[in-house]
């Protein structure tokens, strides 16, 4: 899509919603979607609202018909299934194509990062979808960003966190750069589907995960297989979640249908943030009353996890270009957000 119809969309709004418009264009009235997330929780019901709001919003005119994970494809499979035209499009969560595309690490989950508003900003009012559009652009796939979820947690634990000493030997569920980082600190990571990590750590292949916010982590049933609910989230201080749409059946679509999407895709976001935001706490209190002992990191844990990221970070900016732009093109936007806010503080 392009920065005019970006800045546009929200005017097309009236014409959007009317019954009466015309010139519906060529492009596909159904699109499948390969969801990585079951549409049962929090992450996968995004898609569905989604598919709900572009209905309404195209006046039936396209649907989006959400496939459960492993329906169409293996979870893992989405993105390059997206770009060959397997299927017609994928739900995600960006940080898992890193293997593939690196500057989705710091889409997904940047440890010690900004605050989730200042991430919604950097994507749609500085350089955030025109950076990601153009590392997706040579896999022939058109990145729409729908969702962003609030700060995750800090993870489940069979063991307590004390010192860094307590990460060495750690068989832990986590992806992307919060991985690499425990991963210096001597700690063994790997990247399981959503719908196995439950088995993972009831079977004891895996000592601790992370996944999701409190909301989704209750329904995963991780209350019932992990003693230590740790705080604050410190890999992943917000996830951005998409909708993947190959290019070909994109590029059929008339601008005004391009539009619609995009005013779904931001109905969905505010949907997001509306549900999440204030449920969370309501969620810990539940899981306390369970039994579950929820944590926080030791300060110098935290720190200790800060500077080791530092390290990370440096070599990610060293290795990948496009990764060290959008970073330093993310933070220079985040202060102008935390500027603004801190010239407003009051006693």
């Amino acid at each position: 899509m392009s920065r005019h119809l970006t800045k546009t969309a929200w005017a097309m709004v009236p014409l959007l919603l009317s019954t009466s418009a015309v010139g519906w264009a060529d492009g596909p009235r159904k699109l499948d979607v390969a969801s990585t997330f079951g549409t049962q929780n929090f992450l996968g019901a995004g898609a569905v609202h989604l598919s709900e709001t572009l209905e309404t919003a195209s006046s039936g005119q396209i649907k989006l018909k959400v496939h459960e994970p492993g329906d169409l494809v293996p979870p893992f499979e989405v993105f390059n299934a997206v770009s060959t035209g397997a299927v017609d499009a994928g739900w995600d969560w960006m940080g898992y194509w890193a293997g593939t595309v690196p500057v989705t690490n710091l889409y997904g989950a940047l440890p010690f990062g900004p605050s989730p508003e200042a991430f919604m900003s950097w994507m749609w009012a500085g350089e955030g979808l025109d950076i990601i559009q153009s590392a997706y652009d040579p896999y022939n796939i058109k990145v729409l960003p729908c969702l962003l979820s609030p700060q995750e947690t800090g993870g489940w634990y069979n063991k307590e966190i004390n010192t860094l000493e307590d990460f060495k030997g750690l068989r832990m569920r986590i992806s992307g750069l919060g991985a690499k980082v425990l991963n210096k600190l001597g700690a063994s990571t790997q990247l399981i589907p959503g719908n196995e990590i439950y088995l993972a750590l009831e079977r004891g292949r895996i000592d601790a995960t992370e996944f999701s916010i409190p909301q989704v982590d209750q329904a995963m049933g991780f209350s019932e297989i992990a003693k230590y609910y740790y705080f604050p989230g410190w890999h992943q201080s917000a996830s951005w979640f998409s909708l993947l749409i190959n290019k070909d059946r994109w590029n059929a679509y008339s601008d005004q249908q391009k539009a619609q999407f995009e005013v779904a895709c931001r109905a969905t976001q505010q949907w997001a943030l509306a549900e999440a935001s204030a449920r969370q706490m309501k969620i810990v209190e539940e899981l306390k009353a369970q039994g579950v002992e929820v944590r926080r990191f030791p300060d110098p844990v935290l720190q200790g996890l800060k500077q080791t990221w530092a390290e990370v970070r440096q070599e990610e900016m060293q290795q990948h270009p496009l990764f060290k732009k959008a970073y330093e093109s993310l933070m220079a936007h985040a202060q102008l957000v935390n500027d603004w806010y801190k010239l407003q503080e009051t006693p």
